[in-house]
């Protein structure tokens, strides 16, 4: 494992003092996560904490219809099943592998390990839950108040911070389901977007043209969750 890799990728970890990283080191192994893996449903317990690296999450908020909404993502900046780490839990929402890409897991107990020796690894998951939960708040307003062009711009916003390309493999079908919309609605705004130059639409394929003009279009629950967890999470020691 690259070492560098670890601490430059993942927000979290990064931001570990070198002494705390060094406990929790051994335990790190290095996977590629498929997209649509499906990493936990309601109910599953939670035995497993990942850490992605260019990989990003989907938190799924389930219907007894089957129909479901997204309601955060965890990317880079922090790490999925953290709270585990304190006590056992088990899932409360649907959490599948949105973007495919490299991440490192560790076991439950061993991170719970680290937990018990490291007050910063303490301090860093109170502070992403936290973040976590006022991602989850914002994506409520968000969805209930914003069109869905601004919320699409936020969505591929949030996903370029968190790989290192400027293409993002997704199905119209996970894209609408992301946004809690109808397929032929992802259609026509991911068109609306091409045609203004900001992005290019194949099936299953977006490519960001244009980073800024996506900004303007975004709504402001972007800067706001960005903000948040800026605030609330400290920068990386390098």
């Amino acid at each position: 494992m690259d070492v560098s890799l670890v601490q430059t990728k993942n927000r979290v970890l990064a931001s570990l003092p070198r002494e705390d990283f060094a406990l929790l080191f051994p335990h790190l192994i290095s996977v590629d996560l498929e997209k649509g893996r499906l990493i936990a449903d309601p109910g599953d317990p939670i035995t497993t904490i990942y850490f992605p690296i260019d990989t990003v999450v989907s938190i799924m908020t389930m219907m007894e219809s089957g129909e479901a909404i997204e309601s955060a993502t965890i990317g880079r900046e922090g790490g999925y099943g953290l709270q585990a780490a304190i006590s056992p839990r088990q899932a409360q929402s649907r959490a599948i592998i949105q973007v495919p890409g490299r991440a490192f897991k560790a076991s439950v107990s061993a991170v719970h390990d680290v937990w018990n020796k490291s007050a910063a690894l303490r301090s860093l998951i109170e502070r992403h839950s936290d973040a976590l939960f006022a991602h989850a708040a914002q994506s409520v307003a968000c969805n209930a108040l914003h069109a869905v062009e601004a919320r699409f711009c936020r969505w591929l916003l949030s996903c370029h911070d968190r790989i290192d390309l400027n293409t993002v493999n997704l199905t119209q079908e996970f894209l609408a389901d992301m946004l809690g919309v109808q397929r032929t609605t992802v259609t026509a705004v991911a068109r609306t977007l091409q045609a203004k130059g900001l992005i290019r639409y194949r099936r299953g394929v977006v490519d960001i043209l244009d980073r800024n003009g996506l900004e303007a279009s975004a709504c402001e629950c972007y800067r706001a969750v960005r903000r948040t967890y800026d605030s609330l999470l400290p920068q990386p020691v390098l």
